[in-house]
C-alpha cells in the first residue's frame, strides 16, 4: 500500500494492524497458511503471506431432512435445497423416526476469488489513530493513498480502495528512483525496492542508521549519545538512510548541554555525540533521506544553518533568564492556574512548602533547605527557557538556583523533584531531593482526589497511577519510615476543607471509602480524613502492581495490608517478606489448611445460627487434652506476636505461628467441633474463631491464595 509519508510514531502498530486484519479474514475464509509478515517504510505498509492454498479444502456436510412420510411439498423442499434428487438421498432410522439424510459435497472456492473481499475489508478496517479522506472520495485513510500492489502467486488480485486500483507494479525511492517498476512476487519486490534505494524492513535502517553514525563518531574519538527513541523515530522518517555529521558552533558551547540536545533533538531530530569523558561534543548526526553528488556538503550546510538559528534562540533564553533570578519568579506563579478548582501554581506551591518542611524529619532532610527548594521548585515555569522546551523545566530550575547561589542540596532538589517519572526512571536519593519530590506527588494526589479527579479504567488525565509509583518507590528506596495516612492527613489540610464546585458555589465533598480501605479502618484507633483511607486504598493497588515483576506475591501484600494498622510500607514489606518465608515452610502451609478450615467452620456455623463466636473459650470446657492445650498455645502465641510486632520482630512473630501447628492439628484429629452438647459446641466454635484472631495478628490470611 503505497501513500504519502505515514506518521513514523503509528508506522509499528500499523503494520501489526494490518497482518492482524488480514490473517484473521483468511482464517474466516478457510483459508490456512504457513506465516504472514508485515513490515512498513514512511510511504507504504507490505505484508506478505506465505503458504496459501490455491482454493479452499472441500467439505462435505450431512444434513437431516423431513421424515419420509411427511408430505411431498416438505421433502422436495429439502431436495431443492440440497441441490438432489430424491435417489440421491438416504433413508436411516432414528430413535424418533425415518428420515431423509443428504451428503453435500462443497467444493471450495477459489483463493484468488476470496482474496479481494478479504484484502479491501482488511484496508477499511484498518484503525488508524487519525485519519483523512482526499478528492471526492468517502474512504479514509491516514494518507492520501498512491497505489495497491496485490499478487497472488504472481496473478493481480483485483482490489479497489479510495479510488485506486490494485495491480502489478509499484515505485522506488520518491526521488532517487521515482519510475514505476514491475513485480511478480514478493522476493522480487524486495530486491528491486532495495535497488530503488528503499530498505523494506525498519530493522534493516534502524541498525544502518546506527553503524553508521558509530563510525562517524569513532572517526572524530567520539560516540553517539545513546537514544532509542529517537532512533525509532528517525528510522521511521527515511526509506533509504544516509548519515552525515556536522558541527556546532563554538559559541553556543557554553549553554547547558541539555539545552543543546534537547534542541537538536525535538526540532531538528538530530543525535549529539559525547567524547571520552562524557561530555558534550561540538558535532551532531543527522540523517538525510537521499544521497546526494557532491557527498552531502550542502545537506551538512543547510543543516547547520539552521541549528544555528535555533541554538542562537535558545542562547538569547539562557542569557536573558539569568538577569533575574529565581526567587523573583515566584510571586508570578500566580498568574498560572494549576487547576480550576485547585488554585494557582502560587497557591499549590504554599502547600507543597508546607508538606516539605513537614516530611523533612522522615527522611533526615534539612527542614529549612527543603523548605527552600519547595518555594523554588516551580519558578523556572515562568523563564524563557521552560516556555520554549517544557520538557526541561526542573533541569533550567537547578542551572539558575546555582546561577543565583543557591545551595547545591536546593539546586538539585530542583532538578529531581518532578523523579521518579516512571518505573524505570532514576529515584532521588538524597535526602532534600527526597522531601520535595514527595510533597509534589503527594500534594498531587490529595488534592485530585479531593475534587473527585480519580483515574478511571485505562483513563488517567493527570498522571495519578504515576505519582503513586513514585511516592512508593521514594519510600521504600530510601527506607523512609513514613507514616502514609498522617501524611495524607497533613496535605489535605493544606487544601481548602472545601471544593469550589463548577458553577463557582461551595460544595461539601463527600468521598465515600470502599475496597480494602474500608475494612482497614479498624486497625486504627485515631481517626483519619476519608480522601486518606481512598489513597491509601490506592496506593495498595498501586503497590501490588509494582511489586509483581518483583516476585513478590500481591495476596500476601493484600493479606498484611488489610490486617488494618499498617500504613508504613517499610514495615509492610518487611511483614510481607517474612510471611512469605513462613508459608514456604512445612508449617506454615499446614497452618494456612488449618486456618481456612477453622475459619470456613466458624463462618458456616455464624451464619447458619445468627451469632457470632469471637468470645473467650471458658477453660471448664476444655474436656479433652487436646483442646486445653491449643487454648494454652494461643494464650501464649498471641502474646509473644503482639510483643513481636510492636519491636518489628516479624520473623520472631512467624516463630510463634508456627509453634501452633502441631496443637491446632492434634485438635482437627481428635477433636469433635459440632459435639452433641450445646455449651460444648459453642465452646470449642469460640476456640477455632481464636486460631483465626491469633493468626489475624500477623496478616489477614482468609487473603493469602492456597
Amino acid at each position: 500500500l503505497l501513500s504519502e509519508e505515514i506518521p513514523a510514531r503509528m508506522q509499528a502498530r500499523a503494520a501489526d494492524d494490518l497482518k492482524r486484519l488480514v490473517t484473521d479474514r483468511l482464517r474466516e475464509a478457510g483459508l490456512a497458511f504457513d506465516r504472514a509478515e508485515a513490515s512498513v517504510t514512511p510511504r507504504r505498509l507490505t505484508m506478505v503471506v506465505n503458504g496459501l492454498p490455491q482454493a479452499q479444502p472441500d467439505v462435505s456436510e450431512e444434513r437431516r431432512g423431513p421424515r419420509v412420510d411427511a408430505p411431498e411439498k416438505a421433502i422436495q423442499g429439502f431436495l431443492n435445497a440440497v441441490g438432489l434428487s430424491r435417489d440421491q438421498v438416504d433413508e436411516r432410522e432414528t430413535a424418533k423416526g425415518t428420515f431423509l439424510f443428504a451428503v453435500v459435497e462443497k467444493r471450495g472456492q477459489r483463493a484468488i476469488d476470496l482474496l479481494p473481499d478479504v484484502v479491501s475489508a482488511a484496508i477499511d478496517a484498518m484503525p488508524w489513530p487519525k485519519s483523512m479522506r482526499w478528492g471526492d472520495g468517502k474512504e479514509r485513510w491516514v494518507r492520501p493513498l498512491h497505489g495497491i500492489l496485490c499478487l497472488f502467486d504472481g496473478q493481480v488480485v483485483p482490489v479497489r480502495y479510495a479510488g485506486v486500483d490494485s495491480g502489478d507494479t509499484t515505485k522506488g525511492h520518491r526521488f532517487m528512483a521515482p519510475t514505476p517498476f514491475v513485480v511478480t512476487g514478493f522476493a522480487d519486490y524486495r530486491d528491486r525496492l532495495r535497488q530503488a534505494r528503499v530498505m523494506l524492513d525498519p530493522a534493516e535502517r534502524r541498525r544502518a542508521i546506527a553503524d553508521h553514525a558509530a563510525k562517524l563518531a569513532a572517526a572524530e574519538g567520539l560516540s553517539v549519545k545513546p537514544d532509542d527513541a529517537l532512533l525509532d523515530e528517525v528510522t521511521g522518517l527515511v526509506e533509504w538512510p544516509v548519515v552525515y555529521m556536522g558541527r556546532i558552533d563554538a559559541a553556543f558551547m557554553e549553554v547547558p548541554p541539555e539545552v543543546l540536545t534537547t534542541a537538536m533533538r525535538s526540532h531538528q531530530k538530530y543525535f549529539s555525540l559525547v567524547d571520552p569523558d562524557g561530555a558534550l561534543a561540538p558535532r551532531f548526526v543527522v540523517v538525510a533521506a537521499t544521497e546526494t553528488a557532491d557527498g552531502g556538503g550542502a545537506v551538512v550546510a543547510g543543516n547547520e544553518r539552521v541549528l544555528q538559528a535555533r541554538l542562537a534562540d535558545a542562547k538569547f533564553f539562557w542569557d536573558q533568564d539569568r538577569r533575574v533570578s529565581l526567587e523573583s519568579r515566584v510571586p508570578r506563579l500566580a498568574g498560572r492556574i494549576f487547576h480550576a478548582k485547585l488554585g494557582s501554581d502560587l497557591e499549590r506551591v504554599e502547600r507543597i512548602v508546607a508538606l516539605a518542611r513537614h516530611l523533612a524529619s522522615a527522611t533526615g532532610a534539612d527542614p529549612d533547605r527543603a523548605e527552600r527548594a519547595a518555594r523554588l521548585a516551580k519558578a523556572d515555569l515562568i523563564s524563557d527557557m521552560v516556555g520554549e522546551f517544557p520538557e526541561l523545566q526542573g533541569v533550567m530550575g537547578r542551572y539558575y538556583a546555582l546561577h543565583d547561589g543557591e545551595a547545591a542540596e536546593v539546586a538539585d532538589a530542583i532538578a529531581e523533584h518532578y523523579s521518579p517519572q516512571g518505573p524505570h526512571d532514576r529515584c532521588p536519593k538524597a535526602p532534600v531531593s527526597v522531601v520535595v519530590a514527595l510533597a509534589d506527588k503527594i500534594d498531587t494526589l490529595v488534592g485530585f482526589f479531593t475534587i473527585d479527579e480519580k483515574p478511571t479504567g485505562s483513563k488517567d488525565p493527570f498522571a495519578l497511577r504515576r505519582a503513586a509509583l513514585g511516592v512508593i518507590r521514594l519510600i521504600l528506596e530510601n527506607g523512609l519510615r513514613l507514616p502514609l495516612l498522617d501524611t495524607l492527613d497533613f496535605a489535605g489540610h493544606q487544601h481548602r476543607a472545601r471544593a469550589i464546585a463548577p458553577n463557582g458555589a461551595d460544595q461539601e465533598q463527600s468521598i465515600e471509602v470502599s475496597g480494602f480501605a474500608a475494612v482497614a479502618r479498624a486497625g486504627w484507633s485515631q481517626p483519619h480524613e476519608p480522601v486518606s483511607w481512598d489513597l491509601l486504598d490506592f496506593f495498595a493497588d498501586r503497590l501490588k502492581v509494582h511489586l509483581r515483576g518483583q516476585g513478590v506475591r500481591h495476596d500476601l501484600i493484600a493479606a498484611v495490608f488489610e490486617r488494618g494498622g499498617e500504613d508504613d510500607l517499610v514495615r509492610l514489606l518487611a511483614r510481607v517478606s517474612a510471611l512469605a518465608g513462613f508459608l514456604e515452610t512445612d508449617d506454615g502451609a499446614n497452618l494456612l489448611v488449618a486456618y481456612k478450615r477453622a475459619s470456613n467452620i466458624v463462618r458456616i456455623e455464624e451464619k447458619k445460627h445468627g451469632v457470632g463466636y469471637d468470645g473467650e473459650a471458658a477453660t471448664n470446657l476444655l474436656r479433652q487434652a487436646e483442646e486445653a492445650d491449643l487454648h494454652g498455645q494461643l494464650g501464649q502465641a498471641r502474646t509473644r506476636i503482639e510483643t513481636a510486632l510492636i519491636k518489628e520482630e516479624f520473623g520472631e512473630a512467624m516463630a510463634a505461628l508456627a509453634e501452633l501447628r502441631a496443637p491446632v492439628d492434634a485438635f482437627f484429629d481428635h477433636v469433635t467441633v459440632n459435639a452433641d452438647e450445646p455449651e460444648l459446641r459453642i465452646n470449642r466454635l469460640r476456640l477455632l474463631s481464636r486460631i483465626r484472631s491469633a493468626l489475624g495478628g500477623v496478616a489477614d490470611f482468609s487473603q493469602i491464595e492456597g
